[in-house]
């Protein structure tokens, strides 16, 4: 995260005190002090749930608009860390390009492994579509966003069905999925986080996101950067394959000199200008929520 720290040295002092009541680490500076889209922060910690970190967020598009698509986004951490107050900027952003977003928070290790965190997620999404019409949204129209792990959370539930559908959630109501950096491919399991995440696993090709493409899958917009060193690129590779030759519509991207960090920080008002990603992610998923 020294690419955050960098960024937040050029802001101002007048955030400063704000630092002083925010978590240390450098993405809650970031989220505290950076500049974010125009957008409405509509809800804050409501409940999906009644565990602690069954709580999430919604931002929606100024200007009281209606029947818009609904985008709930999973931030990374990989499975083991990560809040949704510091993505406040994620769902300002996504908002901002006309998407009702819901941010989040999801069960972590070590309190929960595979594949707790994915029901906790299909549990937000039912959230989405019981109220995201309070907020302008329209619950017929859903999109799954997510970085890293949380690219994981989202492409898995929109390409496996029986997630949603075990919290009564007709999985046809997502429209499309976007994973950034996202591990898709990462059998057999190496290193500790696979190993603590899904070592228990029954079933580990049934952990897969390519386990489950078919002819019904839902588009996906797949990015990654060339410099990722932390999800190597050929996950992205592999499951877009997959995906174009089950006949789904599948935009892949590679995004030059991009890692693994500044991925979703490209999300970001001041870093945007690093790869056009979250135009041509909103750009796919506004084709295909429509």
């Amino acid at each position: 995260m020294s690419s955050v720290l960098k960024v937040t040295k050029r802001f101002t002092a007048a955030g400063a005190a704000a630092v002083l009541t925010a978590a240390c680490s450098p993405l809650s500076m970031f989220a505290t002090l950076s500049p974010k889209d125009p957008a409405a922060l509509v809800a804050r910690g409501e409940a999906y749930g009644p565990n602690a970190r069954q709580r999430l967020d919604v931002y929606a598009p100024r200007g009281g608009r209606t029947s818009a698509p609904i985008a709930v986004f999973f931030y990374g951490g990989a499975w083991d860390s990560g809040r949704r107050q510091d993505y406040n900027w994620v769902g300002r952003a996504l908002a901002s390009r006309g998407f009702v977003t819901v941010v989040a928070d999801y069960r972590i290790y070590p309190e929960v492994r595979y594949p707790t965190f994915l029901e906790d997620g299909a549990k937000a999404v039912r959230w989405a579509v019981d109220h995201g019409r309070a907020y302008g949204g329209d619950p017929h129209r859903i999109v799954l966003i997510g970085h890293s792990a949380g690219a994981y959370n989202a492409v898995m539930l929109g390409l496996d069905g029986r997630y949603l559908a075990a919290d009564g959630v007709d999985p046809k109501v997502v429209r499309a999925v976007a994973g950034l950096s996202g591990p898709y491919d990462f059998l057999p399991l190496k290193g500790d986080i696979t190993h603590r995440i899904f070592g228990e696993a029954p079933d580990l090709p049934a952990t897969q996101p390519l386990s489950y493409v078919g002819p019904g899958s839902p588009p996906a917009f797949l990015a990654t950067g060339d410099a990722d060193q932390m999800v190597w690129p050929k996950n992205t590779v592999a499951l877009a394959a997959k995906l174009r030759a089950a006949g789904v519509d599948v935009e892949e991207r590679h995004y030059e000199g991009v890692d693994h960090v500044r991925m979703v920080l490209a999300l970001s008002r001041p870093l945007r200008g690093r790869a056009p990603v979250l135009d041509e992610m909103t750009d796919f998923l506004r084709r295909h929520a429509s």
